[in-house]
């Protein structure tokens, strides 16, 4: 299902080989919580996508866990921006931006965090939707309109 989702919005998509439930499983385990059931399903089909510009709107699940991890406790970061605990970062437009799951409280929505403002606004109303968007337009900042 995913697979078609991502190939419909772009069809020059990049997909990648399926994550193993235990690989997913040892993920959520280092990370302390759940993946979103969308994310979940997602990788189950493909590890990570990419869209234009070989721009990875959705990461590898090796990256999902090691930029969340240092996100969470860079102490650089806790000095310059506003906490991220909330947030599970997924995928990235290229240029610094960065695409989320809020996690708490819990809702299927994505915000982008724009690094050079620690802005988090809403972009799409769960990863479907999110695809669609990132992945039709071409442009890394499709976000901005």
């Amino acid at each position: 299902m995913w697979r078609e989702t991502a190939a419909q919005s772009f069809p020059g998509v990049g997909l990648r080989e399926a994550v193993q439930e235990s690989a997913l499983a040892e993920a959520q385990e280092r990370l302390g919580r759940t993946l979103p059931a969308e994310l979940r399903a997602l990788l189950l089909e493909s590890d990570g996508v990419t869209g234009h510009t070989d721009t990875d709107a959705v990461w590898p699940l090796d990256r999902i866990v090691e930029q969340n991890l240092l996100f969470w406790s860079d102490e650089t970061f806790a000095q310059l921006y506003m906490p991220f605990d909330a947030l599970l970062f997924f995928g990235d437009n290229g240029g610094g931006d960065q695409f989320a799951f809020v996690q708490r409280p819990d809702r299927p929505d994505i915000f982008v965090w724009e690094h050079e403002s620690d802005s988090r606004r809403w972009v799409a109303g769960g990863l479907r939707d999110y695809l669609g968007r990132a992945l039709s337009t071409g442009g890394d900042d499709w976000y901005r309109s």
